[in-house]
């Protein structure tokens, strides 16, 4: 999704739109299996003809439907909620459930580029791009970018072609 076209200003078009990395969604799966496993085992151990087996069958399921909420369902929202965009003009990170936060970086802005890949991010593609711009945040880390070192590189083209004074690449 990233930016809708009629936020955009004139002149200016979405060079690249994209999610955190798919990585995020590795722990909350896990915990999904290993919540629906537990709960699942407690539920057969459970026995039939206990007094308050009805009670314990409703405890186990509150607590598997909050811990599936809290460790697997609102991880995967905040992953499906946010957004990086990188225009010709700006970087827009945009994340939010129920409250939406946005933030623009100019591309005018930015003092330099750089990325840093641990070992299992180089092998999936991905890594932390690092922006130093000229506000008060100063340096911002974004974790997980997919493709890092091509949104590096066309970050750092389209700073390049900025400070050039070169839009949308003309």
């Amino acid at each position: 999704m990233g930016l809708p076209d009629h936020h955009l200003t004139s002149g200016e078009r979405v060079v690249h739109a994209f999610r955190p990395h798919w990585k995020r969604l590795v722990v909350p799966f896990l915990a999904l299996l290993l919540v629906i496993a537990a709960s699942s085992a407690a539920l057969y151990l459970i026995p039939v003809d206990y007094e308050y087996a009805g009670v314990a069958w409703i405890a186990v399921a509150v607590v598997s439907v909050v811990a599936l909420a809290l460790w697997s369902f609102i991880p995967y929202l905040r992953w499906k909620t946010t957004w990086y965009t990188l225009s010709t003009h700006r970087f827009n990170i945009s994340s939010g459930i129920l409250s939406k936060s946005e933030d623009d970086i100019p591309l005018t802005k930015v003092n330099s580029v750089s990325s840093d890949q641990r070992f299992v991010e180089r092998l999936l593609g991905c890594g932390t791009l690092v922006v130093e711009s000229a506000s008060d945040r100063g340096e911002i880390a974004l974790k997980d970018i997919p493709k890092i070192q091509t949104v590096r590189s066309d970050l750092f083209r389209l700073v390049e072609d900025v400070s050039d004074g070169v839009v949308d690449g003309r």
